[in-house]
């Protein structure tokens, strides 16, 4: 059973390209639903649709609504049907409900869930990791900084005033080509608990080549978690503490600030295409296992197609099984059938992903719905796929 998300996505374009050839209501959908408070996009498309992602297939909004691109608690949806295709229409707000201002609007998503990776996570080549200024000291010979310390980096060329990131390393991407048709994956080393940056480059250089095929490094994983501002020019530079969500050591890299600005109006929709081989590559908070509301990476990226917005369906892979029935261990049926004894279970379903920040080749996804744990390895397809 799939359940509701704590806050909402809006945001809504009227003008979307066609996702879907048909869209099958849910069984048991209500005519009329009045947008609650904490209600979410999915949640609320859940109710009418058996695919939440179809949303946009059947959005309609009445024009009386000052700002169609925009839903708020207490507005009434209306299922109808124009040229016998379903149609979810904004009616306006029901009875005793008065209009919200703006910034009551349903959120776009559960922030409260994404936010620390739409700021903090970020990825950054192999020059740029090698070329990275670094803490070298705190003020009065502490072992660690706070905010309001003055922190002295090496190797900052830049004029005072300017403001700077406080990164630590938290991991690095790497690819390898298989060798005899076996698919390119993706895969994600920790950086914790190492100090030293030599001890964190790429020793091998970008490429080397192994027997399970050729590896290619993709770039660190920054986990930026402070701001600095430089009070004096120099090598080392000086520098004060603006902000810092946790205490500042020596050697962790500056960045310039990330000028990126995120897009906060996604909406659900299928992929174009399916990323080859697309999988989960490493949790955020957890070891072993992740579900609902928890933030996934992936082994896609932008440059291969994948978008904010977009949703996938997860499975896991098929364990291998022996057949003891007609196969007994030691018997002779399992010595010459051993292929035979051996049984690949099907893959079982997992739950939705909903991407939410992309890079080059790893993209994040918040875990939408499921009813079982998401593990690494686990495959990404189509949202409908069975």
């Amino acid at each position: 059973m799939l359940k509701k998300l704590p806050a909402v996505f809006a945001g809504l374009l009227l003008t979307l390209t066609c996702y879907a050839a048909t869209v099958q209501l849910a069984d048991n959908h209500p005519d009329t639903y009045v947008v609650q408070k904490g209600d979410t996009l999915w949640g609320i498309s859940r109710k009418f649709l058996r695919n939440p992602w179809d949303w946009p297939e059947v959005w309609q909004a009445n024009t009386q609504i000052p700002n169609p691109h925009l839903i708020y608690p207490g507005q009434v949806l209306n299922l109808a049907y124009i040229n016998g295709r379903p149609r979810i229409m904004n009616g306006g707000f029901g009875p005793h409900v008065r209009a919200e201002p703006l910034d009551e609007a349903i959120k776009p998503l559960p922030l409260s869930a994404i936010e620390d990776f739409l700021k903090k996570p970020r990825m950054v080549g192999e020059d740029e990791f090698r070329a990275a200024p670094h803490v070298v000291a705190i003020e009065d010979h502490h072992i660690n900084g706070t905010p309001g310390q003055l922190v002295y980096v090496r190797g900052l060329s830049a004029p005072e005033g300017t403001q700077w990131v406080l990164a630590r390393p938290i991991g690095r991407y790497y690819e390898i080509t298989g060798k005899d048709g076996e698919p390119t994956r993706i895969y994600r080393q920790s950086m914790e608990g190492r100090d030293s940056r030599v001890d964190m480059l790429w020793h091998t250089g970008p490429n080397h080549f192994t027997l399970h095929g050729d590896v290619h490094l993709l770039g660190y994983e920054m986990m930026q978690y402070g701001t600095v501002q430089v009070t004096k020019a120099g090598d080392p530079a000086s520098t004060l503490a603006l902000a810092s969500d946790f205490e500042i050591r020596k050697g962790d890299l500056l960045f310039p600030v990330d000028p990126m600005h995120f897009d906060f109006q996604y909406f659900p929709h299928p992929p174009a295409h399916l990323p080859a081989d697309m999988r989960v590559i490493t949790f955020t908070d957890a070891l072993n296992a992740v579900g609902r509301l928890q933030v996934v990476g992936l082994s896609a990226g932008a440059a291969d197609g994948v978008e904010n917005g977009q949703v996938y369906s997860i499975f896991s892979p098929g364990d291998t099984v022996d057949d003891t029935t007609d196969y007994p261990e030691f018997s002779s049926e399992s010595f010459f059938h051993k292929h035979d004894r051996e049984v690949k279970l099907p893959e079982e379903y997992v739950g939705h992903v909903m991407i939410f920040r992309t890079f080059d080749r790893v993209s994040y996804g918040l875990i939408m719905d499921g009813i079982r744990p998401v593990h690494l390895s686990d495959h990404l397809y189509e949202p409908d796929h069975r």
